[in-house]
């Protein structure tokens, strides 16, 4: 019997290997450990859907925004936490913002000003802006004070660029404030506090970031986005801060609606870790079957 050359024998059962673990590994396996998770886990392995009147509103894993079609909060129901994913809340760009504690100095816009695909100039704003932005509009939106530490009473960081950044001061910038804004403080250390002049460059001074004396009221969690950009939690802290102005909008009674902050309240993972956590999407579909 005519043998076939080695090369050629090589070659097949290199082809037999590669379709018999194609079929173990591409098609038995998959196949094996769906099936599993399918009746293990089931809703686990469909991403936790959460439904309402017979369709998948949200997942029980990742948040999503209560804001209508311009961005604002709805106020009839609770806000999530922000998000740095995406436009936020976009599972396809889940990330953090990467921005740290010591970045606190704005990048101001230059009026007039365009980008290299000739949008207005907007600037960048620094990790403690954007906090104590989103404290000032907490603020607003719950009828409390949205003061903070090292925030300014218009909403951005409170920082100095100081002139020596050695020595003393004989110049102090509230670089963070664009003229014609009034400095949050008038005088530094005897010098005068300028108002920060858009496109001028203030890298060679001091920075120095002044705590002032206001007491958060908002939490940390309202105006700093989760690590993924996905959380679907909220702090109780921050629940019960918007629970009178939702049991207002709604018409229903206070006590109601904490009632349904505590039956939407996780508690501590294994008993001791991490902190009791709202379920943002869920007390708001509470909220929707409610009654008085």
């Amino acid at each position: 019997m005519h043998r076939l050359p080695s090369w050629i024998r090589l070659h097949l059962a290199a082809l037999r290997a590669l379709l018999v673990l194609t079929v173990i590994t591409g098609v038995a396996y998959p196949l094996l450990v769906t099936a599993v998770a399918q009746v293990v886990f089931h809703d686990k392995a469909n991403g936790s859907p959460v439904g309402k009147d017979g369709r998948t509103v949200g997942s029980a894993l990742v948040g999503q925004p209560f804001t209508d079609s311009g961005g604002n909060p709805v106020r009839t129901y609770f806000q999530s936490r922000p998000s740095a994913a995406g436009d936020g809340y976009d599972m396809l760009s889940t990330a953090a913002s990467n921005l740290g504690p010591e970045d606190v100095v704005d990048t101001l816009p230059v009026p007039g000003a365009t980008d290299d695909e000739g949008n207005p100039d907007k600037g960048k704003k620094s990790l403690l802006t954007q906090v104590c932005a989103r404290s000032k509009a907490i603020g607003e939106l719950e009828g409390v004070s949205g003061a903070r530490p090292y925030c300014t009473p218009d909403g951005v960081g409170a920082v100095l660029k100081v002139f020596p950044a050695v020595g003393t001061p004989a110049r102090a910038v509230s670089v963070n404030q664009a003229c014609p804004a009034t400095p949050f403080i008038a005088t530094y250390q005897g010098v005068t506090v300028e108002c920060g002049k858009p496109g001028e460059d203030y890298s060679a001074g001091r920075t120095v970031p002044v705590r002032g004396t206001a007491t958060a009221v908002v939490p940390p969690d309202a105006v700093t986005a989760s690590g993924s950009g996905l959380d679907p939690h909220i702090s109780v802290a921050y629940a019960d801060l918007q629970a009178p102005r939702v049991a207002r909008e709604r018409g229903l009674p206070l006590d109601r609606v904490k009632a349904l902050i505590r039956d939407n309240t996780t508690g501590r993972t294994l008993g001791f870790m991490g902190e009791p956590a709202v379920d943002v999407l869920r007390l708001n579909l509470a909220l929707d079957g409610a009654k008085d």
